[in-house]
């Protein structure tokens, strides 16, 4: 038997030398999930020095130093106020991404009842974090590929049962809704094809079906997402679609002006730019 403090200490070390970026928080997140506790318990753990049994923390250390993502080992992402169910074939959500969520929520915000889009909804992250921080909302999301699906009705299940997911292409999903929307919301695949991702966790585990936008730029799938937006908005309804940082100026010149007013570039909260919006003319 060792202590939590020995435990950590180790993990720490091999996992910077494994390259991974957050050692101690990643050290520290996995022996709590291990030992069943939460990070402040095991704070507590840590100071009293008692021994505990590590349980499953040598394995999941071992696939952590493989560069296993940390969501897909606890099984758990945050985002912003939510925490949810993530694994093997799902795009594990980022922080700038919830940057994009803050702009269809804070327009969402201002209306009465709104109904929003999310399109290539992933976790259903966005949807979600609209659906509970706009409880009036009207939310319905769409997802493409099956095993993503799968999660984003997990987490519809347990966080927000309102709302309305679908399973389909968002080019053509909600034909039903067309001219009747407020805020559609999009973090669709962006990457261009050769455009191979540095960090190990997302190159390896995330699914290609939601990292690579098609196109030599990558923004094939956002064109059509836009396109998908101007046949759901209503007059002077809000668009928010994601992109790379180097696609700022591409992702503004999708919004052709016979269609769009308004077109806006936004920065996360690194200060790169992450977001261009636009309204419905």
């Amino acid at each position: 038997m060792v202590t939590a403090r020995q435990l950590l200490v180790e993990a720490e070390r091999r996992l910077a030398e494994a390259g991974v970026p957050t050692p101690a928080a990643d050290a520290e997140t996995l022996l709590a999930h291990a030992l069943g506790v939460t990070r402040s318990r095991l704070g507590v753990l840590v100071a009293l020095g008692d021994p505990v049994d590590p349980g499953a923390f040598a394995d999941l250390l071992d696939q952590r130093a493989d560069r296993v993502p940390l969501q897909h080992l606890t099984g758990r992402a945050g985002f912003r106020a939510l925490e949810l169910r993530v694994g093997p074939g799902v795009f594990v959500p980022r922080p700038e991404t919830e940057t994009v969520a803050g702009l269809a929520i804070a327009e969402a915000s201002r209306l009465d009842g709104p109904r929003v889009v999310d399109l290539c909804t992933g976790s259903g992250a966005i949807a979600l974090a609209v659906a509970t921080e706009v409880p009036s909302a009207r939310v319905h999301a769409v997802e493409l590929d099956p095993m993503a699906h799968a999660w984003a009705r997990r987490n519809v299940e347990d966080l927000a049962p309102t709302v309305e997911l679908r399973l389909g292409d968002a080019a053509t999903a909600f034909d039903d809704l067309d001219g009747t929307v407020d805020v559609v919301v999009s973090n669709p695949p962006y990457v261009p094809p050769g455009a191979v991702p540095v960090d190990p966790e997302v190159a390896q585990h995330d699914p290609e079906v939601a990292l690579y936008g098609l196109g030599d730029d990558g923004l094939q799938v956002p064109r059509r997402v836009v396109a998908a937006a101007a046949r759901l908005l209503r007059p002077g309804g809000y668009v928010v679609v994601e992109h790379a940082e180097v696609q700022e100026r591409s992702a503004r010149e999708m919004f052709g002006a016979a269609s769009w007013t308004d077109v806006e570039s936004h920065r996360d909260l690194t200060g790169r730019p992450r977001a261009t919006t636009a309204r419905r003319r």
